[in-house]
């Protein structure tokens, strides 16, 4: 068994910048991760190897210090990994992403072998489209299922457990598929010295460029991408009291919140119209 699994090499939330002419990401002098919300994607994906044999190659499409958050999989125990990364492919939006993506994965077939799942995070701490597992799964003509918590194998179908709103429901789809990995859903495994040193011994990260796709540049890129941003608006942080109160008991708890709520001489009435459709006497 084969399996794929796609990370994304994003800017630590905490320092995000953008370009006020473009709106796209400030990248360069930004600390990067790993998405947080791929790490239950690659725990599946290992599990899924794990009981039923194969490996699992990561793959990112991200600029060269990408390497680092590859390398980080390799040590939770991920066989190998590509990254695809040429200038062409900066400012994607998702359409343009998944593009890469699919080719990607094509090469993997051609290079490798067969691919019988990919995996996806459900989104992305940077832009929370949750696009990427759709639309690469278009691209493939492959089934797709989103918000999985749980995968195992029956015949040559993957049957997938997925946490809705208000339902679980179980689904069986034929080989090969797309899936997505509902956030939190599994706890990642740790890394292990003993794989992070095989990530710099063994070098099993493969790096592709668009000479190695052969890609349209025009299909690629800020220049393949039709998502257009047209303004970005900068908020100034909202003031807050920053009131902490520790209560005795649950009511005590909503008596204060309710009296420090309408305390607010602008959001008191609202509060209490919405709350009781009058002046709340």
């Amino acid at each position: 068994m084969r399996i794929v699994v796609g990370i994304k090499w994003v800017p630590n939330t905490q320092a995000v910048r953008f370009d006020p002419k473009t709106g796209t990401l400030i990248r360069q002098g930004v600390p990067a991760i790993v998405n947080p919300h791929d790490f239950p994607a690659v725990e599946l994906a290992l599990r899924l190897r794990d009981a039923y044999g194969g490996e699992v190659i990561a793959v990112s499409m991200a600029p060269p210090p990408a390497i680092q958050g590859l390398e980080h999989v390799i040590g939770m125990g991920v066989d190998r990994a590509v990254l695809l990364t040429d200038r062409v492919f900066a400012g994607a939006d998702t359409l343009a992403t998944s593009y890469v993506l699919y080719h990607g994965i094509r090469r993997i077939e051609k290079e490798i072998g067969k691919v019988d799942v990919a995996v996806f995070g459900q989104e992305t701490i940077d832009s929370s489209t949750a696009h990427i597992g759709a639309q690469v799964a278009s691209w493939l003509g492959w089934p797709y299922v989103y918000y999985v918590k749980n995968a195992k194998l029956d015949g040559d179908r993957l049957v997938v457990t997925r946490q809705l709103e208000d339902a679980v429901e179980e689904i069986a789809v034929e080989l090969p598929a797309v899936i997505s990995v509902a956030m939190r859903a599994l706890k990642p495994r740790p890394v292990t010295l003993k794989n992070k040193m095989r990530a710099k011994v063994e070098k099993p990260i493969i790096v592709w460029s668009n000479k190695d796709l052969g890609l349209d540049p025009r299909c690629v890129g800020l220049k393949g991408s039709p998502t257009i941003v047209a303004k970005v608006t900068y908020l100034p942080e909202v003031p807050r009291k920053k009131l902490v109160y520790k209560p005795k008991d649950p009511k005590d708890a909503a008596r204060w919140i309710l009296k420090n709520l309408f305390l607010d001489e602008k959001t008191g009435p609202l509060l209490r119209k919405v709350l009781w459709g009058d002046s709340g006497a």
